[in-house]
């Protein structure tokens, strides 16, 4: 069974290039943004862990840390992160767990539970680990996304989707189609309209189950 929304994420033990840690105690009382990439040194990841550290300011701004997850060693990622900051002209502060025995690949279902990597293992060896995983303060799994190893991740989509995830989190909402910060919100059809004019005030009824508000100061 793998992992699914709103599951407790596995309180592993990782090792990264910035030291041994559990994952709960690396989330702790923050949000959190696990992403996984197939091997080191690959064009497409390298453009990514650059993207990832360019919103270093955006991520701190959500009360959010940030993970990669690569199935290479500690020596290598801090190797990579070389070329990571040159394509990203800017420092990659984040830590990046060392997952080469594919504990952590399998745990959160990338792979499966007989994988395994040969010696002198390439990027097609675990191509599926390719991957992002949006874990609440409460250390439960809010959103997962999984991506080819040929199409690079949006990742201003993650940020959207971050910020989609904690409003509906803070002020008990849901978010429409393309939902960006300050557009209206949706209010759930488990309160009714009485109780959602004493919480929201004035809203709009597009159908009797699709009630819209501004988005909650």
């Amino acid at each position: 069974m793998g992992l699914r929304i709103n599951d407790t994420v596995p309180n592993l033990t990782v090792e990264t290039d910035q030291g041994t840690f559990a994952l709960h105690d690396f989330i702790g009382n923050s949000w959190a943004i696990l992403f996984s990439h197939p091997k080191d040194f690959t064009p497409v990841c390298t453009t990514e862990f650059g993207a990832v550290a360019q919103l270093a300011d955006e991520w701190a701004k959500r009360g959010t840390k940030v993970l990669g997850i690569s199935v290479d060693s500690v020596e290598e990622h801090r190797k990579w992160k070389g070329d990571i900051e040159t394509v990203a002209g800017t420092r990659a502060a984040f830590p990046i767990i060392a997952d080469t025995g594919l504990e952590v690949s399998k745990a959160f279902d990338m792979l499966p539970a007989e994988a395994y990597l040969p010696d002198q293992p390439t990027p097609a060896d675990s191509q599926t680990v390719r991957a992002v995983f949006i874990v609440g303060p409460d250390k439960k799994l809010k959103l997962s996304m999984t991506y080819p190893m040929n199409v690079g991740r949006n990742f201003a989509e993650v940020l959207r989707a971050l910020d989609a995830l904690q409003t509906a989190a803070k002020h008990t909402v849901a978010t429409p189609a393309n939902w960006n910060v300050g557009d209206d919100v949706i209010i759930p059809t488990s309160i009714n309209n009485e109780d959602a004019a004493k919480k929201f005030g004035k809203f709009e009824t597009v159908l009797p189950y699709l009630r819209k508000t501004k988005q909650p100061a």
